[in-house]
C-alpha cells in the first residue's frame, strides 16, 4: 500500500467528520449504517479519504476503497485494523455481511461462510462458530414427531404472544422458542427472556432459547451495500430464513414455523410472505396464526407501548399483557423504561 496514505479513527460524534464519511460512502453507492460504533479512513496526502471501514459491536461493515486503490491492499489494511480494534475490546467472535463477490477476501483473513444468497453473504472469523451454537441448543433426546418454532421478539410480552405460543403449543408435541437478543428494544433482552420465561412456565412442551448471533434481527442486519429499501427487507429475509431453514431446523427437527398474522407492518408482512415460500421447500410447514384482538384491534407490544405513553401504568394494560408483565411494568425495576417510553 502507499506509504502516503494514512489511517486515522472517524470521530462520530463530530458531525462534521461524520458527514465527510457519509459523502465517501455515497460516492462509491454505499450507505452509512446508523448504527456504527467505531470508523476508521484510509487519508491521503491531501488528507482526504480514499477509503473506509467500520463495526457495530460484533459486525464489520461499511467497507469501501476508491477504485484506483481496489487491490493493492488497502481494503486488507482497513480489515485488519478493524479486527485488531476488536480485539482490544476483548470481541473475538467476528461477522460480516458482504456481496458474494468479497467471499475470497474476507476468507484470505480468516473468515468462513456461515450462509450466502444472491446478493448477500454472512462470514464469521469462527471455524465451527454456528456448528457450536447448534450444539449449545438444549435438545431432548426423545425425538418427538411434531416439533415447532417460534421467532419473537417481545417488546414487551403481551397477551397476543401468548395467545400465539398456546395456539402453538397446542398443535405441536414440542416448541421451540427463539427470543431475539439483540438489544434494540426499549425492553432490553434480559427483561424481556425473564418475562418470556414467566409468561410460558404453565406450558409443559416448550424450551426457551437466546437466538444468539445466527438468528437476524431486521434492526442489526446492515443495509449499507443495498439501497431499495424493498430488495433490503427481502435480503434480509431471505438470508435469515436460509440460516434457519439449512442449520436450525435440521439440528432441531423442527418442521413447522409458527407466525402471527401481521396487520401493521409491512417489512414484517414481506418476511412473512417471504417465509411462505422458502421454509416449505425444506420440509417446514409455515402455519399462521390470526392475533388476538381487542375491541377489534390486534394485541401487539406497539400497542402496548402506546398505551404506557398516553396513560401510564393504568387498568386497561390489563387487557394487554399477562399478570407477570403487567405486575413488572408496576415494580421499580421498570421505572426507567417506563420513563423511556413516555420520553
Amino acid at each position: 500500500m502507499d506509504t502516503s496514505l494514512k489511517l486515522k479513527e472517524i470521530f462520530l460524534n463530530y458531525q462534521p467528520e461524520k458527514q465527510l464519511l457519509k459523502n465517501f460512502l455515497n460516492s462509491c453507492d454505499l450507505e452509512l449504517d446508523e448504527d456504527v460504533e467505531y470508523a476508521v479512513g484510509l487519508y491521503d496526502d491531501k488528507d482526504e479519504i480514499v477509503g473506509c471501514g467500520a463495526f457495530s459491536k460484533n459486525v464489520l461493515k461499511c467497507f469501501a476503497v476508491k477504485e484506483e486503490l481496489r487491490g493493492l491492499n488497502a481494503l486488507n489494511t482497513i480489515a485488519t485494523h478493524l479486527i485488531n480494534k476488536q480485539y482490544e475490546r476483548k470481541v473475538y467472535h467476528l461477522f460480516v455481511y458482504t456481496k458474494p463477490k468479497n467471499i475470497k477476501f474476507f476468507q484470505n483473513l480468516g473468515f468462513n461462510v456461515v450462509e450466502c444468497v444472491e446478493y448477500v453473504v454472512l462470514l464469521e472469523n469462527v471455524k465451527n462458530g454456528i456448528n457450536d451454537y447448534l450444539a449449545s441448543l438444549e435438545n431432548p433426546e426423545k425425538i418427538s414427531k411434531d416439533i415447532g418454532a417460534i421467532v419473537m421478539n417481545c417488546n414487551p410480552f403481551t397477551l397476543g404472544h401468548e395467545y400465539i405460543i398456546e395456539y402453538a403449543s397446542n398443535n405441536c408435541d414440542l416448541l421451540h422458542i427463539f427470543l431475539v437478543e439483540e438489544d434494540k428494544s426499549i425492553f432490553p433482552f434480559e427483561i424481556r427472556y425473564e418475562l418470556v420465561k414467566e409468561g410460558v412456565s404453565k406450558f409443559n412442551n416448550i424450551i426457551l432459547h437466546r437466538s444468539g448471533n445466527y438468528i437476524i434481527s431486521s434492526t442489526t442486519f446492515p443495509t449499507y451495500f443495498i439501497k431499495d429499501k424493498y430488495k433490503r427487507a427481502n435480503v434480509y429475509a431471505e438470508l435469515d430464513l436460509n440460516i434457519f431453514a439449512k442449520h436450525i431446523a435440521p439440528a432441531l427437527n423442527i418442521t413447522k414455523r409458527f407466525v402471527g398474522h401481521e396487520p401493521y407492518c409491512a417489512v414484517t408482512n414481506q418476511y412473512n410472505n417471504l417465509m411462505k415460500k422458502i421454509l416449505p421447500i425444506h420440509n417446514i410447514d409455515v402455519v399462521e396464526i390470526e392475533r388476538k384482538e381487542i375491541k377489534g384491534k390486534a394485541i401487539s407490544a406497539s400497542s402496548v407501548r402506546d398505551s404506557i405513553k398516553k396513560y401510564g401504568i393504568s387498568e386497561e394494560l390489563k387487557e394487554l399483557v399477562p399478570i407477570t408483565t403487567y405486575n413488572f411494568l408496576k415494580s421499580k425495576k421498570a421505572k426507567k423504561i417506563i420513563e423511556n417510553i413516555k420520553n
